[in-house]
């Protein structure tokens, strides 16, 4: 199973808090306190990540319902995998990434984009950056 890194359980902790904000300043929207207590846990036993298969369904499903917001691919339409690299040009990811990406599940998608974006390698990142730019939802 992949796991899920903590700066995503941040991330969707945030999403949360922003979405569902407390209403007296001090309890969780239950979306917040579940994912909460796995960061507490990971924290508390010094794990950059938690098992996407071991984690409560409850985390789970508020950390999926923050990954449906995040953009799904990396792509920016020039891709080199096409031409025979191993690695994309464009987006950073393997050929077998780009291969089975509709096919991996959202915690391996997130590792992939980690990874990609640690790197930071990809001309997403630098020469061709505007064209990953997000467009606001409208």
């Amino acid at each position: 199973m992949a796991g899920i890194h903590i700066t995503d359980v941040e991330s969707a902790i945030n999403y949360w808090r922003e979405r569902l904000p407390s209403a007296d300043g001090f309890s969780l929207a239950p979306q917040t306190r579940a994912l909460a207590e796995v960061y507490a846990l990971m924290v508390y036993y010094h794990e950059v990540q938690a098992d996407e298969g071991s984690m409560p369904a409850q985390a789970l499903e508020a950390w999926l319902a923050w990954y449906d917001t995040t953009p799904d691919t990396p792509c920016i339409a020039i891709c080199s995998t096409s031409q025979g690299d191993e690695e994309c040009k464009g987006c950073g990811r393997s050929f077998a990434e780009v291969q089975h990406w509709t096919d991996m599940r959202p915690a391996e998608k997130r590792q992939t984009w980690r990874r990609i974006t640690m790197e930071g390698t990809a001309w997403r990142f630098n020469k061709y950056a505007e064209r990953a730019v997000e467009k606001p939802a409208e």
